[in-house]
Order: structure tokens, then sequence, then C-alpha cells
């Protein structure tokens, strides 16, 4: 079957925020006011700020600004994995921060219990799954990783069960599985856009005051405070937390410390019985290979497949652009790679196409910190692990600007930056020259180059 057939069809746009249960769009900030915290962006980060605050302490007066709709970016375009891992995964963690690992899965673990939890007291239906995943291996090396990795795992706190090629394959049927592990506690499954809109509307009934179309063109200090310009109205606010991620910061000196990377995913149709059965997957865990280039995939709450990843592209400038959240070539590849991991599904269709930018940064995983003396709070970073560890970063961005020490604030995780990335045009030959060595080392059972040897000693690297 050529794949291309099956995006005969495909609607360039994401399925998530089709939804017809999306809200409509609330008005835009067209008066100055005054806030005790400012919270720019309507993403996870910005939303689980503004709802803990409120929390916190009902008392304090919550504006939050977000330019476009809330949920627009990366919150509402993910693949809906939301994991309890801080760290960008085990063996990220280990190679940076070894001494408190076992710390940061413990606080991993209740972040996502606590995410659980504020669905479950608000009342925000989100199609939330705790699945689990399954990490499966399709190199005969890739199994042998992955046994070691249950082993060392455990070491840190972290439940990871092996499964041989049949048992793999009694959990999901694909030929091209060797092996693969079960942690069955670290990850939920979520609609991310519902989370989204369940979250702004939870922020509003505890009283936050949300604008949306309304970007934040500057941010400077007045007085014992801050100052907010957007297009039609400044905002005075004690307290600033940012939450804009993968958007150039209002922060001039951490716009070096992340990059936009493009992600791509597709959607099938709804899979019928004989189709779904074809599969298995009746336990239905997210899954995800162990390639470098790694594929992301999962059923939704009506059967279908997302299925996402692989391709991570940089453009030239780090730019952010709508036009790259489109890519055909990108499209015809996952379609590929999803026909020979299901042949048994040839002919199914894919629905939708879309693509989005991910904050990426040297480390992997979010980084912290202030500004204008202690008013300003920011988290950024999360390279494509953040529908739960955002949740982490807005209670750091709290506890900083209230000056506190807390078991979060006190780790090194929180208290070290990553290595910023060089100017152009050395930043696209760096991106460029690791991806290409990373899909080398696929290639190659494994084995990294004298490139990627080098940028894992420094460590300054770069991850789909």
């Amino acid at each position: 079957m050529d794949p291309r057939k099956s995006l005969a069809d495909v609607q360039h746009g994401v399925y998530w925020l089709e939804d017809p249960g999306r809200p409509d769009a609330r008005p835009a900030l067209t008066a100055d006011t005054s806030c005790d915290l400012a919270v720019v962006g309507g993403g996870y980060s910005g939303l689980w700020a503004a709802l803990i605050a409120k929390e916190r302490d009902p008392s304090l007066d919550v504006v939050l600004l977000e330019g476009s709709r809330i949920g627009h970016a990366a919150s509402g375009r993910n693949g809906g994995f939301c994991a309890a891992s801080l760290t960008h995964g085990l063996g990220n963690g280990l190679s940076r921060w070894p001494s408190e690992l076992a710390e940061l899965e413990r606080l991993g673990s209740a972040n996502l219990r606590a995410i659980e939890d504020a669905l479950t007291r608000h009342g925000i239906d989100a199609e939330w799954e705790r699945t689990g995943a399954l990490n499966v291996a399709t190199e005969p090396y890739q199994a042998r990783e992955l046994q070691d990795e249950v082993a060392v795992a455990a070491r840190y706190g972290v439940a990871l069960e092996y499964l041989d090629a049949d048992a793999v394959r009694a959990e999901v049927d694909s030929p091209t599985y060797l092996a693969g592990t079960w942690d069955r506690d670290g990850t939920a499954l979520v609609h991310p856009a519902k989370l989204a809109w369940g979250l702004a509307d939870a922020c509003r009934r505890l009283g936050v005051r949300i604008y949306e179309l309304t970007p934040v063109l500057g941010l400077t200090s007045a007085g014992a405070g801050l100052s907010l310009r957007t297009r039609n109205a400044t905002v005075r606010a004690r307290r600033a937390a940012l939450g804009t991620n993968v958007y150039p910061s209002l922060v001039r000196r951490i716009r070096p410390y992340t990059v936009p990377v493009y992600d791509y995913a597709l959607m099938t149709e709804p899979l019928g019985d004989a189709q779904l059965n074809s599969i298995g997957w009746r336990n239905r865990q997210g899954l995800g290979d162990s390639g470098n280039q790694f594929h992301y995939y999962r059923l939704t709450a009506d059967h279908r497949i997302l299925w996402g990843g692989y391709d991570a592209i940089y453009h030239f400038g780090g730019r952010v652009r709508a036009r790259y959240e489109g890519r055909p070539e990108t499209s015809a590849r996952l379609a590929g790679h999803f026909f020979e991991t299901f042949p048994q599904l040839e002919g199914l269709r894919f629905t939708h196409a879309w693509g989005g930018a991910i904050d990426t940064c040297t480390r992997f995983s979010a980084f912290f910190g202030t500004a204008h003396a202690g008013r300003v709070a920011y988290a950024a970073g999360y390279t494509g692990l953040g529908v739960g560890a955002t949740r982490f970063g807005a209670e750091v961005m709290l506890d900083l600007l209230a000056g506190e020490t807390t078991e979060r604030t006190a780790t090194r995780m929180v208290r070290t930056k990553p290595l910023p990335f060089p100017p152009e045009p050395l930043r696209y030959a760096g991106v460029e020259l690791t991806r290409r060595s990373l899909v080398a080392a696929d290639a190659n059972g494994g084995r990294r180059n004298l490139w990627l040897r080098a940028m894992d000693a420094v460590g300054f690297g770069f991850d789909s």
C-alpha cells in the first residue's frame, strides 16, 4: 500500500482543538487594570500557576493574559501523555542529577497524583485515563537496554515490568516489537485541549480574570511592582509568572536557553471492532518506541490512534510561524511508519495532520528562575514532556515568587540552568549536526558518534 493514499482526505488542523465543546473566546483586555499576580500565557504553565495561586490564597487578585486562545499552542496540540517524570525520563535524570533522582521521582509521582486530584476536585472532564505506558524495542540492542533499565529504575523507586516479545505483543500486537517495558503507574492519558479548557474554567470559578487575544508586548519594573504592556491596555501587578515557554521570553536574558523545535502528529479515523481486535491494545497504554527519533502513539476515547513524533525540525533563526505547522513530507513519513508498525490496519485513513513547536533546552527538561528583583518568575524548556511537569513548574514559580525554600526549590534541578544555545549560524549548524548524528546512531545499533559523545560530555544536546 502506498501510505500517501491514507492521507488523501486528511485535514490540516489539530484534532483536539476542533472538539465541538471548545468554549467561545473570552474578551481581550481593553482597559488598564491592576492585580496582585499577573500570569502570562494561557497554556498549562500559566493555567496551573493561576489556579494554584488562588487555591493557596483565595484573596489574591489574579489576572491571566493569553495572546491567542486558551490552549492554542503546545497545550492544545500535544499527544496527551501526562507523565510523572520531571526529568524527561529516567535516563536523562540519571545523567544529570543522580544524587537526587529518587527525590525527583518522588516529587514527580506526587505531582501526577495532584493533577488527578485537581481534576476530581474541580470536576474537569479531560478524558483522564491512568493507563501507564509501554516503551517498546524494535531493535535487538534496544531490547537489551530496556532489560537493563528495569534494574536501574528499581533503585530509584520506579517499578518497570519487562516484557519479552510474546508478552509485549500480547498487549499490543505489532510484528516490529521485540520487547518492552510497562510502567503501569507513571503515565496518564488525557485530551489535551479539554484539560486546558477545564483548567481555565476552574480558574474562572475561583475568580481569576482571564483575557484572551491579549499578547503582552513588554514587561518592565514600575516602582515596587511591574508594568505589563498589552496592545490596548497596561496591567500593573505586584508579581508576575511567565508561562510563555516556546515564545520569546519577556525576560530577554533567558531567550538563548530555548529553541522552538517542530513536532508532528497524525490522527486516524475511528477503528472498527475488527481493527481493534487485530492489534489488541485492550489496556489502552500510551506507547513510545526506543529510538532516538522515536514515535509516540495512543488510543483516543473514540478509538482513533494518534501517531506522532520521529521528525523534530528546527528552522533557522528559531522563529515560531503558523506555516511550519504543516509538513507534508513528515506526514507521509509518519504514515509509512504507521503501516510498518501495524500492517494489519492497511486501508485505515488519517483524518487530521498537524504540527506544533516544542520549547527545547539543552538539558531536555524544564529550568526555572526569577527576574526583576524576584518579582517575576519563569519556567520553560519542557522539551515535549510538559503535560504533567508544567504543574510542578507552576508550583516552583509560585514558591520563588513567595521567596520560600521548599522541597521543590531546594533541588539542584531547580537551582541550576542548562547551557544556552549558541547564536546563529552556529545554533542551526549544531542542531542539524546533532539531528543527523541521532539518525546515524539509530541506524548503527545505537552507537553514538564522536559528536554525540562530546555533546554528552558537556551536557549539551538535542532530543526529539
